[in-house]
């Protein structure tokens, strides 16, 4: 378990370059000045930037192939963990879909102020999104699971990798779903959250 912004530093740099951790750096300083100006996230929580938002986005690579499709990060709101991803991993793929206006207009103005060339982001309801074969679906505080499955079964083939950060309630969501998901979906304690745990699955889920 990681504890403290410290040992956050460290598990974030593990998994990026040194190009990786200065974007990173450049993105805390950003979302600062962002937060003044519109509440992004809890003014507590940038005191722990490095393990509540970046190691907590960034533990999600540790459960996907090297390679993979393009990344569909929902509800993308501060960055989370679609921005963060695509500052450390320049190889990836990331469409960011985000459709509340100035949260989407922040995405874009640190997409560019980050050079991150690796990152779209569109500023739509994802029911408006056209269809596209994701390699990894993600999301951190979207939806409920069955609406989240619900919107964006479309976007998954039997290769998709899923990746829903779901808190404390990981285990109670997935245990109220129906058989076909609960196969195909299990917990993964999250490494900055002594309580919370992520939600992994592949594969395109039966929804109604």
């Amino acid at each position: 378990m990681i504890q403290g912004e410290g040992a956050a530093q460290a598990f974030c740099a593990e998994r990026t370059d040194a190009a990786g951790m200065e974007r990173l750096h450049a993105f805390a300083r950003l979302l600062a000045e962002e937060n003044a100006v519109q509440n992004l996230v809890s003014t507590a929580s940038l005191d722990a930037i490095w393990q509540r938002h970046f190691a907590d986005s960034l533990q999600l690579i540790d459960y996907v192939p090297r390679e993979t499709g393009a990344w569909l990060d929902m509800g993308s709101g501060a960055g989370f963990p679609g921005l963060v991803l695509a500052a450390t991993r320049p190889d990836l793929e990331l469409v960011l879909v985000e459709s509340r206006k100035r949260r989407s207009e922040w995405l874009s103005r640190a997409s560019e102020a980050l050079g991150l060339r690796n990152c779209r982001v569109l500023g739509s309801r994802l029911e408006n999104v056209e269809t596209f074969e994701a390699g990894v679906i993600t999301a951190r505080a979207f939806a409920p699971l069955a609406k989240l499955l619900q919107l964006s079964a479309r976007f998954s083939t039997r290769n998709t990798v899923w990746l829903l950060p779901k808190g404390r309630s990981a285990a109670q969501e997935l245990e109220t779903q129906p058989l076909p998901v609960r196969d195909m979906f299990h917990v993964e304690q999250s490494q900055t959250d002594e309580g919370g745990g992520i939600l992994v699955g592949q594969g395109t889920p039966k929804v109604r």
